[in-house]
């Protein structure tokens, strides 16, 4: 994430898809992914010989419960899908120009037709927030930000330009979650705009309405499982990069969720990043974030105006990403969570997710 933009005044740091009924933590087995480290859950007698099924779709693949396992069983780290600015579905022509574009840009952006081709730079998802959870991404990259000049203190995703009010996309959420109760979704707010604290507050309160007794208390990473999370019936982290988060036990700092950013538009310079910013991950403590995508500089974007990020960037390097992604290995050193854009371009998600069946040949292999 580019950390030379600009921060909130509080010194802020930086669909016909098929649904995985657990798919966040596991495929085949029921083992927490989180952190540094996996954990098996403690489950209960009584689901030693349930299935979960796909519930939507021809296609519905059973996941066969394990025995009760102990809670302190160390496991290798497996990984999780998320997209890139989540909610760039839809930008609005129509709207001012974000607080988080230059002044030069701004002035330019007074010409209607500029504004139509920022769009096709700063839209990098085609799918809903549910479109997406439907595919099975469980990470959502956020940016927000008031409209300078409103009254209302409505706050809005941006890239570029404003997207949907950021309420919209939390009930959106909220209303697939309570349909799947044992999904579990990463909320990461990384960048705000134009907001005070009085923004803040109305951000966090809306946080607080619409997901409930679904927010899960910030706590040490490791000592975190799915089957906590299943009996506390907690669906959401929220993570939150600005000192506000220290005053709700439901926030969880940004440095819990580090996200190194490339700033490439090359592959293989790209892929040589990941490598190494896995290598330097810290083994304990905390999540991470392998952004696997790529950033147009101004160049990039004169020379593909027209055709925009999907058709100039992102659609012809896709498949060597996600050849990257395939031969990843879960582990303290390894993925956790891996985003892109443009997630159904490729199988991407899919591809995530089968990445845990390491996970459950590597627990074979230690009980030989």
């Amino acid at each position: 994430m580019p950390t030379g933009w600009p921060r909130c005044p509080l010194t802020c740091t930086a669909s016909p898809f098929p649904i995985w009924r657990s798919q966040l933590f596991f495929r085949w087995c029921p083992s927490l992914i989180m952190g540094s480290r996996m954990f098996d859950p403690v489950l209960l007698a009584k689901n030693s010989s349930k299935c979960l099924h796909d519930v939507t779709g021809p296609h519905s693949r059973p996941v066969k419960l394990e025995p009760v396992l102990s809670l302190f069983c160390k496991r290798q780290l497996g990984p999780l899908a998320g997209s890139h600015d989540s909610f760039s579905y839809w930008v609005d022509e129509k709207s001012p120009v974000g607080p988080d574009q230059t002044p030069a840009i701004k002035r330019l952006a007074r010409i209607s037709l500029v504004k139509k081709l920022m769009k096709k730079w700063s839209v990098t998802q085609n799918l809903t927030f549910r479109e997406q959870l439907e595919a099975g991404i469980r990470y959502f990259d956020l940016r927000v930000s008031s409209k300078p000049g409103a009254t209302d203190q409505e706050i809005y995703f941006i890239h570029g330009l404003f997207g949907i009010k950021v309420w919209d996309g939390l009930m959106e959420i909220d209303s697939f979650l309570a349909q799947h109760p044992q999904e579990i979704v990463f909320l990461d707010f990384n960048h705000f705009y134009a907001m005070d604290e009085a923004h803040h507050k109305r951000l966090i309160l809306q946080i607080q309405e619409a997901f409930g007794n679904k927010l899960c208390p910030a706590c040490s990473v490791e000592s975190l499982t799915l089957q906590t999370l299943w009996e506390k019936k907690c669906q959401v982290l929220i993570f939150y990069h600005c000192p506000l988060y220290k005053q709700y036990s439901f926030l969880w700092p940004g440095k819990k969720i580090p996200a190194p950013w490339a700033n490439t538009t090359s592959v293989r310079k790209l892929i040589l990043f990941l490598e190494t910013t896995l290598s330097e991950r810290a083994p304990r403590g905390s999540f991470h974030v392998s952004q696997a995508i790529l950033t147009p500089r101004v160049k990039t974007i004169a020379r593909g105006l027209v055709g925009g990020l999907k058709n100039t960037l992102v659609h012809r390097n896709l498949p060597a990403i996600l050849d990257w992604v395939k031969i990843q290995k879960p582990g303290a050193m390894g993925v956790n969570i891996i985003t892109s854009d443009f997630v159904d371009l490729v199988d991407f998600a899919t591809t995530v997710i089968e990445l845990n069946d390491l996970l459950q040949a590597d627990r074979s292999l230690a009980k030989c």
